[in-house]
């Protein structure tokens, strides 16, 4: 746990209590621009200049485009909305795991029956509306499919706590208790507020249109 004691290790007790005693290291692999220690006292080549009974490896870090990869950067571009660039530094989708809860069953009354999974406690990704890959991870129907998903809070209806709600294109089944993976491929639209169903309804359409002919793309 980062606690203050932890964070207020020096570079030296953070190697002898941490690496040595408790973990045992004995190979150690760290990024160029790895800091370490009490204000980030400790580098990577400190590190590696010392003899302590494990070997150190230095990497050197990633490019894309002329700037280092960066889990700062790929964060950032995911909370931007921009998963397509994220995409391209991961060398996979961003993808959100999680077992199928029971919803409101809104969807399925509207023609969208839709996978609904809980946010709580994960970094989000900009809110709105997505063209997703979906993997089923468990039950009877497991396998790759592609949809679109809605990540917001229903502004429409009220509803103020963020979920994920992802309609599989072409699937009929049960999915209540099974786990899926949904790999954002691409930002279709913010969250909207609609007058009425019938807006609602036409969006949903062109939604599904748009993220058929990206996935039908890659």
């Amino acid at each position: 746990d980062f606690t203050k004691d932890f964070a207020a290790l020096s570079p030296d007790q953070f190697i002898d209590e941490i690496l040595v005693k408790k973990l045992s290291a004995t190979h150690v692999v760290v990024g160029e621009n790895f800091t370490f220690g009490h204000k980030a006292e400790g580098t990577a080549h400190y590190l590696q200049s010392l003899d302590k009974g494990f070997k150190t490896t230095i990497v050197k870090l990633s490019q894309n485009r002329g700037n280092p990869i960066s889990s700062s950067r790929i964060r950032g571009l995911i909370f931007d909305g921009d998963v397509e660039r994220a995409s391209e530094l991961l060398t996979r989708n961003h993808y959100l795991v999680g077992p199928v809860v029971h919803g409101e069953k809104r969807g399925r009354e509207l023609g969208y029956p839709t996978a609904n999974m809980s946010v709580s406690g994960l970094h989000l990704p900009r809110l709105g509306v997505y063209a997703v890959k979906v993997d089923i991870l468990t039950g009877p129907q497991i396998g790759s499919y592609l949809g679109a998903a809605s990540l917001g809070v229903r502004p429409m209806f009220g509803v103020n706590k963020p979920n994920l709600e992802s309609f599989i294109f072409d699937f009929k089944g049960d999915l209540y208790g099974h786990h899926l993976s949904i790999g954002l491929v691409d930002y279709l639209r913010p969250e909207m507020k609609f007058d009425g169903l019938p807006g609602l309804l036409d969006q949903m359409a062109r939604d599904c249109d748009q993220a058929r002919a990206i996935l039908a793309a890659l």
